[in-house]
């Protein structure tokens, strides 16, 4: 017996299809979004087709905009030398989010998975060599998750870039932030060692 009628049942299961929402939480955004006024549901559907129709990728570093240039492309205020090459564009938010970097980025769109068939052509890595060729960078820095597939994009990334002379840095990586010793694996304890400090 169906719980729901078609069109209801309809809603919540393409809600269930967004990532990190399973059938109980398209539930409940259903219900939500059927006892919301007219307008607002509207106005949500109208931003989504929106969004939808007009972003599209940076000319320049490939982060989503509905401009030719993303924002933090376009800024003069930042250190055009300074290239942070991130998987997607919400580790870029994460890290303006910080408010600490004033470089700008290269954005992968993925990284190399020899095991799901994803290899360097299949991210923005031909991009990124290009607009190193065409602007004078200093140095690359290699934000790239600490996953398998991460690191392997970073050293692919690393043997690429190296022969042109620009500086490479990868991202520190280490015990997180109220995290217990015994729970964190070998790996990141010892990047934690490695990458230590004098205070």
């Amino acid at each position: 017996m169906e719980l729901y009628s078609g069109k209801l049942g309809k809603l919540i299961e393409e809600l269930s299809t967004l990532p990190g929402i399973g059938t109980k939480s398209a539930g409940r955004l259903a219900f939500y979004l059927l006892h919301e006024p007219e307008e607002h549901v509207k106005r949500l559907t109208t931003a989504i087709l929106d969004a939808r129709a007009n972003i599209r990728y940076c000319r320049k570093c490939f982060n989503l905009t509905d401009e030719e240039i993303c924002p933090v492309c376009a800024d003069p205020k930042r250190n055009q030398r300074t290239v942070m090459v991130v998987e997607n564009s919400r580790d870029l938010a994460a890290y303006e989010k910080t408010g600490k970097y004033e470089g700008v980025y290269h954005v992968l769109h993925g990284a190399i998975s020899p095991m799901l068939g994803i290899g360097p052509g299949d991210i923005r890595l031909k991009e990124l060599m290009e607009r190193l060729a065409e602007t004078e960078v200093d140095e690359v820095i290699i934000a790239t998750n600490s996953s398998l597939e991460g690191e392997t994009t970073a050293m692919y990334l690393s043997r690429l870039i190296k022969p042109t002379g620009i500086r490479v840095s990868r991202i520190a990586s280490g015990v997180p932030v109220g995290g217990d010793l015994e729970n964190i694996d070998e790996v990141t304890l010892v990047r934690a060692l490695d990458g230590r400090k004098e205070l």
